[in-house]
């Protein structure tokens, strides 16, 4: 059986009754907080790193917002996911990470396997001083391509994340593997 295909309505947008308030830091926000932690050696030289695996230390962000260093060996990732209802931003300290990503915004819940539209995936790459910034149920993976070199970043969402969502890809289709909760990472 294949998968169903995705592709947005032309002019589609959210349902403004089901719209929730503003409250709290802004992606802007969140990703100027990003950019100007990840220019503070001393936050950035206190990460302990770790040849083998990625490591992350919990940082105070903003307006209540949940906030992270986390260091990237040599050729991790972390996968498809999304950061559910959480909107954030990241800024690249050290080395280089590579963001792909989908320029299309995914039903948030009733599928498990979709098959996506051609033209829908974006890649950038962010050396040192740059960030980016993203809202709700942004579908990314996050990497460090380089085989040599440690990279350094700093991560921010708001609310604090109430789950991710892992997906696997296979050309087109994306399937939604499992749901982590904070317990998870913690």
């Amino acid at each position: 059986m294949s998968a169903p295909s995705y592709a947005p309505a032309p002019g589609h947008a959210p349902d403004q009754a089901t719209a929730r308030p503003h409250t709290g830091p802004t992606a802007a926000e969140l990703l100027e907080f990003a950019l100007r932690t990840a220019s503070d050696p001393e936050v950035i030289d206190s990460l302990p790193l770790d040849p083998e695996g990625r490591t992350w230390v919990r940082l105070d962000g903003p307006g209540g917002s949940e906030a992270w260093l986390i260091g990237w060996p040599p050729g991790t990732g972390t996968g498809w996911h999304d950061h559910a209802e959480s909107r954030g931003a990241f800024a690249t300290a050290r080395g280089r990470l590579t963001e792909h990503s989908l320029a299309v915004r995914l039903p948030s819940e009733g599928w498990q396997s979709l098959e996506l539209a051609a033209g829908h995936d974006r890649s950038r790459s962010l050396g040192p001083g740059s960030g980016r910034a993203f809202g709700e149920y942004h579908v990314h993976e996050v990497l460090n391509p380089s085989a040599a070199e440690h990279a350094v970043s700093v991560h921010a969402y708001y609310p604090p994340l109430p789950q991710i969502r892992r997906y696997s890809r296979t050309g087109p289709v994306l399937t939604l593997e499992h749901v982590e909760r904070p317990a998870d990472w913690e």
